[in-house]
């Protein structure tokens, strides 16, 4: 019988949780008592929370439709809530925002069984975070997902309105239509963030290029939800105006989303180039001088 793997990490303050592709890194912040209780809520609820998932797969790897209330559980709810938004515009699944709707929940059973100063669920890089008033978070930006290495810094304050942290691209662990080499979005949940991120970096993307090669979903993983649609499994070199005309699309597609309240911030990353879309009013995330102080070519847009 499977069990799944329940450990602290070496530096005696991370709990890591892993079953299956389900693979969490906690760390929670507050009284002693505080946060053990809050690691053993989650090692509570993450227990059968795959089976849960699995059990209603075929209708998570189902195009989204309706209003998701022939879902039972709630992780899978989320995940159609979720990706909801974009049910009629595009091809989207609820397994979409799988990684970040998990992070979601199981920060949850930690708020509910504790008070918590600041408290994070990192599910390979989709994020769920906590903080209350006065307390922040400094977050690391990575250029790709494959190869991570850190480009650029944000800070998320207790004012600020984001509590999730997606990236997607076509070197992530998932399939994308698009060519990002990662987009970073920021919103007001993990599960919101992880299928916008899908959404933006599907839309960066130079349609009929020779440089990109594209495949069936099937051929790659027959088991995925995306079945013949075709994705990306290579990139090659890319002139800096034909850069700049994908990362624009993927702009474009992100100002959308900013427009109906969607997401809150976004980081396009596609070879050696960053572009940066955020919000101007004083309760937006802040984007620390290292997104300019880098040789990396960058232009930021304010909304």
């Amino acid at each position: 019988m499977r069990q799944p793997q329940i450990a602290l990490l070496s530096d005696g303050r991370r709990l890591h949780l892993q079953d299956g592709p389900i693979d969490l890194v906690i760390e929670a912040f507050g009284a002693e008592d505080a946060v053990i209780a809050a690691y053993a809520a989650a090692t509570q609820r993450f227990a059968g929370l795959l089976d849960e998932l699995v059990a209603e797969l075929p209708l998570l790897r189902s195009r989204a439709r309706g209003d998701g209330t022939e879902l039972a559980g709630v992780v899978a709810r989320r995940m159609h809530t979720a990706v909801a938004p974009f049910a009629e515009e595009c091809f989207i699944t609820p397994m979409a925002a799988v990684a970040g709707a998990v992070a979601d929940e199981i920060l949850q059973a930690m708020r509910r069984a504790a008070p918590l100063a600041r408290a994070y669920v990192n599910n390979g890089g989709d994020i769920a975070l906590h903080l209350e008033r006065g307390r922040s978070f400094a977050l690391g930006l990575v250029d790709r997902p494959d190869r991570p290495s850190l480009c650029a810094r944000a800070k998320i304050a207790a004012q600020d309105p984001s509590r999730g942290v997606a990236t997607s691209g076509w070197r992530g662990r998932s399939f994308s239509l698009g060519i990002a080499d990662a987009v970073t979005i920021l919103a007001a949940t993990a599960a919101q963030a992880d299928a916008a991120a899908t959404i933006v970096a599907n839309a960066v993307d130079l349609p009929g290029h020779p440089a990109v090669e594209r495949v069936p979903a099937a051929l790659i993983a027959p088991d995925n939800d995306l079945g013949d649609i075709l994705v990306t499994r290579a990139v090659g070199a890319l002139m800096r105006e034909e850069v700049g005309e994908a990362i624009e699309r993927g702009l474009a597609r992100a100002r959308g989303l900013h427009d109906r309240g969607l997401i809150h911030a976004v980081a396009i990353h596609l070879q050696g180039e960053t572009r940066v879309l955020v919000t101007n009013d004083a309760a937006a995330p802040r984007l620390s001088p290292a997104f300019s102080a880098t040789p990396l070519q960058r232009e930021i847009a304010h909304v």
